[in-house]
């Protein structure tokens, strides 16, 4: 098969990703599981530049060869988008596509709390959509600040690595910065974000410490921003943001931190009982309980904040895998799995 008929596989079979590997044949991921394309042999160092050079120009050429990875997007045939992350093993190149779907999923088909919808009403302040790659975080962002686009007149700045979803027409101006075709650097970017008049900013990831820094400085100058993070949890997510920092910035940092965040969505995509993934979510909301235990560092009192404070809008990971196992759509052993703390889990469970 050609690398266009490998992309209709992946659209047709609903797949998240597909993977081409010198010594492999083409895979896809559905459902979170590997499979590899029916009848499909293992792919030769020849066969995998035919399937490469169409998806990459000249320029794109030229850096891969300097650099051995490369992030691009691109639109197939108008049926879907495609991120793709170029690289190299056992010195001959290799790419992983992840469709991104047209559709853009409104935020009450992801399965967050109501409480969410009042989040997205914000003019300013710092939202945090943490968990590991491939569980939902760039889908979750796209519904977020579609809601804003279809629900009110906002300048919206978004900074990628690389573009996934294309907003559709709203009530917003939106703007999107693919990194090193649009702008040079993260660092330019987002400096530049604040002589641009935005109203949402959205990071597609924070990578270091300046991009930290500048993501908590738009935000402290009354901007609302959204960014991701690959973490595990709130409270991890609280302690890689301020440990990030040298030691004698970190009181300065746990201040300004403690000042801008909103909320932290932590994510899990998890299998389900019949064929299929559902979203599981830790929530943590910055009550002043929250902006407190951030400024005194004592970010290990972050859990039992989430799992005592219910009644505004929080849960965590656990409460989420146990209603999920309650309503028949996971198994108790998969929640096991997914769980950080495997005997609350249990606990609620019960």
């Amino acid at each position: 098969m050609n690398i266009q008929q490998l992309l209709d596989i992946t659209v047709q079979r609903n797949a998240s990703d597909l993977h081409l590997s010198v010594g492999f044949p083409p895979i896809v991921r559905v459902h979170g599981e590997l499979l590899p394309v029916p009848g499909e042999e293992a792919i030769s160092p020849q066969q995998m530049d035919s399937l490469i050079l169409p998806l990459i120009s000249d320029i794109q050429k030229n850096i891969f060869s300097q650099t051995f990875e490369l992030d691009f997007s691109f639109e197939h045939q108008g049926k879907a988008r495609f991120r793709v992350n170029l690289y190299r093993q056992k010195g001959h190149p290799a790419v992983s596509l992840r469709l991104i779907p047209y559709t853009i999923p409104q935020v009450a088909q992801l399965g967050f709390p109501q409480v969410i919808s009042r989040m997205l009403e914000l003019k300013q302040g710092f939202i945090l959509v943490t968990g590991p790659t491939g569980h939902g975080k760039s889908t979750t962002l796209a519904s977020f600040i579609n809601q804003i686009n279809q629900s009110r007149a906002a300048h919206i700045i978004t900074i990628e690595d690389p573009i996934e979803y294309v907003y559709p027409a709203g009530k917003s101006l939106i703007e999107q910065r693919e990194m090193y075709s649009d702008t040079r650097s993260w660092d330019n970017a987002l400096r530049a974000s604040l002589r641009e008049d935005p109203d949402v900013v959205l990071i597609g990831e924070m990578r270091d410490l300046e991009t930290i820094a500048s993501a908590m400085t738009i935000a402290e100058t009354g901007h609302l921003v959204f960014a991701t993070l690959h973490t595990n949890s709130a409270a991890q997510s609280v302690d890689r943001i301020i440990d990030v920092f040298p030691e004698v910035q970190q009181p300065q940092i746990r201040l300004q931190l403690a000042a801008t965040l909103e909320a932290i969505l932590s994510l899990r995509l998890v299998p389900t009982v019949s064929p299929g993934r559902v979203l599981a979510s830790e929530l943590l909301f910055a009550t002043p309980a929250v902006r407190n235990v951030i400024r005194e560092g004592k970010s290990y009192l972050i859990d039992n904040i989430i799992e005592t404070s219910a009644e505004s809008g929080m849960q965590t990971l656990e409460k989420s895998l146990a209603d999920l196992v309650k309503k028949g759509r996971i198994s108790q052993e998969v929640a096991g799995r997914y769980s950080l703390r495997p005997e609350l889990l249990y606990k609620l469970i019960k």
